[in-house]
């Protein structure tokens, strides 16, 4: 990655101090039990668009690229079935939203499997976005699809509640050392030399992990051996 992007990504929050040295620091992710999906674009674009309608209606709404390769809009979250059909139903009686369905992440997935599947699905899924175009910056398609909404998605659509902030993702989680790097981990790097964290990437295996680059940017591969990223590289966390 060349120095000269560095502009584009985005300074968030004074660097906590790493606790790798001190022991780890377990702390689970809210699981995504159901949530709402509407929509199915052939463009991105029209996907973000329609996210940003509904963030606009107070609705925590996101959009990703599935494994039909159309783009989809996914909201809110639910710990029954039934809970989240009224939601949906309520809705589409406002003339909020047309069509939905409710959808569990991976659906028939058996519980002791997925400490080993959840890796693999993660890079999966992350990879699904490579190529795609860098839209948003914070909640909304018109700033950006910012480094933190990647890896944040890319959880959700895997059932687990990732921190919306690089700051909080940071916080959470077991701090790993370099060494212990494994697919699904998120990397974190302070890009600005700034005492910030900056940016953060999921790492998907031979030294390579998947980010957001920066505005005008496509969501693309990058080495933790480049020197850019070596020499910016502050630490990395784990959430299973």
């Amino acid at each position: 990655m060349l120095p000269t992007q560095t502009p584009e990504l985005i300074s968030e929050v004074p660097l906590p101090v790493d606790t790798a040295a001190k022991g780890p620091i377990e702390t689970s992710l809210h699981a995504i039990r159901f949530t709402i999906q509407v929509g199915a674009f052939s463009a991105i674009a029209r996907a973000a668009r329609y996210a940003d309608r509904m963030q606009a209606t107070g609705l925590d709404a996101y959009y990703f690229i599935d494994e039909d390769g159309l783009s989809k809009v996914r909201f809110d979250k639910f710990d029954t079935k039934a809970a989240a059909r009224q939601r949906g139903l309520e809705l589409q009686a406002r003339g909020v939203i047309d069509g939905f369905y409710v959808v569990q992440p991976h659906i028939g997935e058996k519980p002791a499997d997925g400490a080993k599947t959840l890796p693999i699905r993660l890079v999966q899924t992350a990879r699904r976005f490579i190529g795609a175009p860098y839209r948003w910056g914070g909640t909304s398609q018109t700033d950006g699809f910012d480094c933190s909404g990647l890896t944040m998605t890319v959880y959700r659509l895997n059932g687990l509640e990732l921190p919306r902030s690089a700051r909080n993702q940071f916080l959470v989680g077991r701090s790993i050392s370099r060494q212990e790097l494994a697919a699904g981990d998120l990397v974190f790097f302070d890009t600005a030399g700034s005492g910030r964290i900056t940016h953060v990437g999921i790492y998907s295996g031979k030294h390579q992990f998947i980010h957001a680059p920066g505005r005008g940017k496509s969501i693309r591969k990058a080495s933790l051996s480049s020197e850019f990223f070596s020499s910016r590289y502050i630490g990395a966390r784990r959430y299973r």
